[in-house]
């Protein structure tokens, strides 16, 4: 069972949604693993790839096997992004086959160091722009995705995902919250409702999905796909319970290959999935990064077991990625799990 979604066609409808300085390849290959039907990068500057920025051009990478990819931009101007865009296809370009899905286009990010730019969340303020951006994309023949916030009124929200449309944009994603908001308060669902019906086959949605519940809602309002953020990280079982949920498979070799045997996962298991992370992070993304990676992780993955909270404060003084497994290690055997967690 398959599903055709903004111009793709994906496993599921279930995708993990583009966050900076999170969704790099070893995160993306391990929720791939569980079963996610899309992934994004992290924000890549436009700027940067046209600079060719080293560290920017790093998170190019893309880990082999892992979901559909939305090579995820930003940018203040439409001429900014083209170029970012055409200088990121062509460094990324394998044996003539460009790597990713589909470009995206950050309308959304509301933190101060990049929406002063122009960019991010400042776009919402400037639709002639943010549809020149689409149109710049286009022209790569790749499907696009832009990812918005939803504006303070509903008919302004409504009809700056019209002018993306218009351009040809193939998926908005609208997050809840205002950029005023930030990462407070609730997501609005009442903007996605809306938006669905007026954009039939075109909206996604992202904010407070933290249960199979929150998953169901977002569906049945006619939203599709369903991004996974925060909530995801906080608990990363929560992707293959609601797709089972759903009715989609999630094969167990899958999940072999992520060091987790069945569902719910063992104490050992989760020890087992954090040692395979880090060790693939620590491939490829070096040591610091792996380390961070794995702390930013932690809590969602072992979450309810026995121990737990003395076990994150004792990994936090770690520095090096040996030492944080052996702090897990150390107090690990014979933790019970339990089967369900609580509703945020």
């Amino acid at each position: 069972m398959s599903c055709v979604i903004g111009g793709l066609s994906l496993a599921n409808p279930l995708c993990l949604a583009p966050m900076a300085g999170v969704t790099n390849a070893p995160l993306r290959e391990f929720f791939s693993l569980l079963g996610v039907g899309l992934t994004h990068t992290e924000m890549v500057s436009c700027a940067g790839l046209m600079r060719g920025n080293a560290k920017t051009e790093g998170m190019l990478r893309v880990a082999p096997g892992e979901a559909p990819l939305i090579l995820q931009l930003f940018s203040p101007d439409a001429a900014t992004l083209a170029g970012g865009g055409e200088a990121a296809l062509a460094r990324s370009r394998q044996n003539g086959a460009v790597p990713f899905a589909g470009l995206g286009i950050n309308m959304a990010c509301p933190m101060p160091k990049v929406t002063k730019r122009g960019a991010g969340a400042a776009l919402l303020k400037n639709p002639a722009e943010a549809a020149s951006m689409v149109r710049a994309l286009k022209k790569f023949s790749l499907p696009v995705w832009v990812k918005i916030r939803r504006l303070e009124d509903l008919d302004g929200t409504l009809r700056f995902i019209e002018e993306l449309a218009k351009a040809g944009a193939d998926n908005v994603c609208l997050h809840g919250r205002t950029a005023a908001q930030r990462y407070e308060g609730t997501a609005d669902r009442r903007f996605a409702a809306a938006a669905a019906a007026r954009f039939p086959g075109l909206i996604s949605a992202s904010g407070d999905v933290y249960k199979v519940e929150d998953v169901q809602e977002y569906l049945e309002m006619g939203c599709a796909p369903v991004m996974l953020a925060r909530g995801g990280l906080a608990n990363p079982w929560l992707l293959p319970s609601a797709l089972r949920a759903l009715g989609f498979d999630v094969p167990p070799e899958r999940l072999a290959r992520a060091g987790i045997g069945a569902l719910p996962p063992t104490p050992e298991a989760r020890f087992a999935g954090l040692c395979r992370l880090g060790e693939r992070a620590r491939e490829m993304i070096g040591e610091r990064q792996a380390v961070v990676l794995l702390k930013r992780l932690m809590g969602g993955i072992l979450w309810g077991m026995e121990g737990a909270s003395e076990l994150r404060r004792r990994a936090g003084c770690a520095l090096e990625l040996d030492e944080l497994l052996s702090v897990f290690s150390a107090g690990m055997l014979g933790r019970s799990v339990p089967t369900a967690r609580p509703d945020h």
